[in-house]
C-alpha cells in the first residue's frame, strides 16, 4: 500500500539495520577486547565458570609462588647449617689433637680456647639466621607441630617444615669445665609430650602420721671446700591425703626453680642463687624431659629423692608415679611401678684441656654431626618436594588457562567473518532504508 503518513518499508529497514549495526558493535567489540565473553548478557553461564577459573589460576600462580619462597627460605637455613659443618668439622679436628699425649696442658688450653669460641660461632649462627624474620635453626620442634612453618601451596593440605635446634644445647655441644647434668628418662611411661600436661602425680599415704606434702631432694656434692659449693636443694610438693595431685613439667621447674634461686649468698657474700631445672625436649622421643644441673663446675656427685613418705603402724604409704625416675628415700620398700629410681647422668660441658676429655668431645662432636646431617637432609628433602609442587602447580594453572580461554577468548577468524558479514549488511541496510525514504515522493506525484 503507497501512504504517506506511515512508511512501514522505512521503519522495518532501520530496523533490520538497527540489529545489524548491534551486531557489528558486538563484533568490534569482541575483536577489539579479545574476549568472546564481555559482559553477563554476552554468555552468562560462561562468565561465572571463567571468574572461577581466574580465581582458581590466581590461587595456583600464588601458590606457586609461595611454594618458591619456601624453596629461599630451606636454602637459607641449609647453608647456614653448611657453614656449621665447616665448624662441626674443625671441632673434631680439635678434639682429636687434643686427645694425643704429645701436647701439655698449656697448649691444650690453647686449643680448648679456639673449641670454644666454634661451639659459639654455631650458636650464633643458628640465633642469627633468619628468613624474613623466621628462624628455622634455634627452636626443638614441637611434638604436635604447633611450631612448624606451613607452606600453603593452594590446597587445604600445606607443606610444613619443621623448626630444628641447632644450637649448642641443641647439638649437645655445651663447652665449660664440667659439672653435672642430669635428664630424665625418655621412657614414654615417665616423659610427656607437652610441658603443661600432668607429668607426675603425687599420692599422700593414709592414716595416723600421713603428712600435706613430699619433698623432692636435689643434692649436687662438691667435695674441694671451696667457696659456693654446691647446697642441697628441697622442693615441696602439696598432695590432698588419700587423693592424688598432679603437677605439670612447667610446673615442676617453675617449683625447683623458686627454690635455687632463693639459696641467697654465703658467708663470703658470694651469691648462691641460680636456675637449677629447665624443660629439654627430646627430637628422638618427641617428648619433653626434665633437666638439671648442678651450679658450678667442680660438682662431683648427684642425689635425687623423694622424702615425706613416713607413717605410723597401720598407715598407708603414699607415693609418686610419672615425671622422672628417683632414687628410694627413707628405707620404704620400693615396688617396681610404684617408686622410681634415678636416670641417665652426664658431665655437662665439653671441653678438651685433657685427654679425657677430649675424647669424650670427640663422641660428643660426632653425634652432633649426625643430628646436624639428619636435619639438613630434611631440609633437602623439603626443597624436592616444593620443587615437584612448583612443576604440578604451574602445569594446573596452564591447564586450566587453556580452558578459560576456550570459554572466554574470542576465535578471531570466525569472528571476522562475522563481522564482514554484518558490513556487508549494514551497507546494504543503508542503502534499501535510502530507497525506503524516497517511496512517500512516488505518492506526491498522484496528488499533483
Amino acid at each position: 500500500m503507497l501512504a504517506i503518513r506511515n512508511n512501514l518499508m522505512a521503519v522495518s529497514t532501520a530496523r533490520l539495520l538497527s540489529r545489524t549495526y548491534d551486531a557489528l558493535a558486538l563484533s568490534v567489540q569482541r575483536l577489539s577486547s579479545g574476549l568472546r565473553i564481555n559482559g553477563a548478557k554476552d554468555d552468562a553461564a560462561g562468565l561465572a565458570v571463567r571468574e572461577l577459573i581466574r580465581a582458581d589460576v590466581a590461587m595456583l600462580k600464588q601458590g606457586s609462588r609461595n611454594a618458591l619462597d619456601g624453596i629461599s627460605m630451606f636454602q637459607t637455613m641449609e647453608a647456614a647449617m653448611g657453614v656449621m659443618d665447616e665448624t662441626l668439622v674443625r671441632m673434631k679436628e680439635l678434639a682429636e689433637q687434643a686427645a694425643t699425649g704429645t701436647y701439655s696442658s698449656a697448649q691444650r688450653a690453647v686449643m680448648d680456647a679456639e673449641f670454644a669460641e666454634m661451639a659459639d660461632e654455631i650458636e650464633r649462627v643458628a640465633g642469627a639466621t633468619k628468613f624474613n624474620d623466621i628462624n628455622m635453626l634455634n627452636e626443638a620442634p614441637a611434638p604436635d607441630g604447633s611450631n612448624n612453618v606451613k607452606i600453603h601451596v593452594a590446597t587445604v593440605t600445606t607443606i610444613d617444615g619443621s623448626k630444628v635446634d641447632m644450637t649448642k644445647k641443641g647439638l649437645g655441644i655445651d663447652t665449660g669445665d664440667g659439672g653435672w647434668q642430669v635428664d630424665t628418662t625418655s621412657d614414654s611411661a615417665y616423659s610427656a609430650s607437652s610441658t603443661t600436661a600432668s607429668w607426675i602425680t603425687v599420692m599422700q599415704g593414709s592414716g595416723a602420721g600421713a603428712g600435706a606434702s613430699v619433698t623432692l631432694v636435689l643434692r649436687f656434692t662438691d667435695t674441694d671446700s671451696t667457696a659456693a659449693d654446691e647446697d642441697t636443694i628441697n622442693v615441696y610438693f602439696a598432695a590432698v591425703s588419700t587423693g592424688a595431685t598432679s603437677y605439670s613439667l612447667a610446673q615442676v621447674v617453675s617449683a625447683i626453680n623458686a627454690q635455687s634461686m632463693n639459696l641467697g649468698w654465703d658467708s663470703s657474700g658470694n651469691d648462691l642463687r641460680y636456675s637449677a631445672a629447665e624443660t629439654y625436649y627430646d627430637s628422638t622421643t618427641s617428648r619433653y624431659q626434665l633437666r638439671l644441673t648442678s651450679r658450678g663446675t667442680d660438682a662431683e656427685t648427684y642425689c635425687m629423692i623423694w622424702s615425706g613418705f613416713e607413717t605410723a603402724a597401720g598407715a598407708t604409704i603414699g607415693y609418686v608415679s610419672g615425671g622422672f625416675l628417683v632414687s628410694d628415700a627413707d628405707g620404704l620398700s620400693v615396688t617396681s611401678t610404684t617408686y622410681m629410681a634415678n636416670s641417665g647422668v652426664t658431665q655437662a660441658g665439653l671441653n678438651i684441656k685433657t685427654v679425657e676429655a677430649a675424647l669424650t668431645a670427640l663422641d660428643a662432636i660426632t653425634t652432633a654431626i649426625n643430628v646436624k646431617d639428619t636435619n639438613r637432609a630434611a631440609f633437602g628433602y623439603k626443597m624436592s618436594r616444593l620443587e615437584a609442587t612448583i612443576t604440578i602447580l604451574d602445569i594446573q594453572a596452564e591447564n586450566l588457562l587453556a580452558a578459560e580461554s576456550r570459554i572466554s577468548d574470542v576465535d578471531v577468524a570466525t569472528e571476522m567473518a562475522k563481522l564482514t558479514s554484518t558490513q556487508v549488511l549494514s551497507q546494504a541496510g543503508v542503502a534499501m532504508l535510502a530507497q525506503a525514504n524516497s517511496m512517500p515522493q512516488m505518492a506526491l506525484q498522484l496528488l499533483r
